[in-house]
């Protein structure tokens, strides 16, 4: 049950929010036993955004999973998401940040996990 937030300065073309969906339904796999069958995806585009002092393009992608996982399998998403940043945003991997965050209670279907 992951779920990702993107917040960026940079508008995106109509088809690129179905790519980067389409894209971003693929990075998440890098976390063992997360698909894109169970992840939500928000973007908030464009919003007023400054990454050191400069209001270039920049990102900021905020993943949710339910459960846990190591370092190396959020390497991996981290090295996907700044591709996906980078190709479809047009924004820098030095200029994205990710935010993972883990729960053990999630929500979904009137019941808790």
């Amino acid at each position: 049950m992951p779920y990702i937030n993107v917040k960026t300065n940079s508008e995106l073309a109509l088809q690129n929010r179905e790519t980067i969906k389409t894209e971003l339904g693929k990075a998440i796999e890098a976390i063992p036993g997360k698909t894109e069958a169970w992840l939500m995806i928000n973007v908030d585009e464009p919003s007023y955004m400054a990454f050191k002092g400069d209001t270039s393009p920049c990102a900021m992608f905020e993943v949710s999973i339910f459960g846990s996982a190591d370092g190396s399998a959020y390497a991996d998403l981290t090295e996907r998401i700044c591709a996906v940043s980078e190709k479809y945003l047009g924004v820098s991997p030095s200029r994205t940040y990710i935010k993972y965050a883990e729960t053990n209670i999630w929500g979904w279907n009137n019941m808790n996990f």
